[in-house]
């Protein structure tokens, strides 16, 4: 068994209010649980307004498995309009 954990820390574009950030991430976090199956939880900069950190965890049978999962979420987070990736990682265990 493997334990995927990939975080991203973020420039969250357009928002006025944590109210606005919360909307993006919310959207964010739906999208990557329900296309990838993978637990998501915001992690860091709770009480800024333009700044997030997400960390994402899959569970699979194989490093490979688990990093093509890992690859497809990165990807995702990538594509995002409202928000830029300013810093990743990632870890196995």
């Amino acid at each position: 068994m493997v334990v995927g954990v990939i975080g991203w820390e973020l420039e969250v574009f357009g928002c006025q209010s944590l109210k606005d950030k919360r909307a993006v991430l919310k959207s964010l976090k739906d999208r990557l649980h329900d296309r990838f199956n993978v637990s998501v939880a915001e992690t860091g900069h709770q009480q800024l307004w333009q700044r997030a950190e997400l960390t994402a965890c899959v569970v699979a049978t194989e490093r490979r498995q688990a990093e093509s999962v890992l690859d497809s979420t990165d990807h995702l987070v990538a594509g995002e309009a409202r928000a830029r990736i300013i810093d990743s990682y990632r870890i196995f265990y």
